[in-house]
């Protein structure tokens, strides 16, 4: 086998690959669910840390109450 043939067989080889990457809608689909985890996360980092600041001050009130 020729190095020059070897190389085209290669190079064909990882053309094929490339198009059935692009044409694979797996990732895509993977990525979405990633975003929308992300997503949901934040929310959750939001509403806990709001509920956290809430309970802190609340606390706070009833211990200086209790004084």
């Amino acid at each position: 086998m020729s190095p020059e043939g070897n190389g085209l067989r290669k190079g064909t080889t990882m053309s094929i690959t490339l198009k059935r990457f692009l044409a694979d809608e797996q990732g895509a689909t993977a990525i979405e669910y990633a975003l929308i985890a992300a997503g949901i996360s934040i929310a959750i980092v939001t509403v806990v840390s709001t509920l956290g600041s809430t309970l802190n001050t609340t606390f706070t009130s009833v211990a200086t109450a209790l004084k």
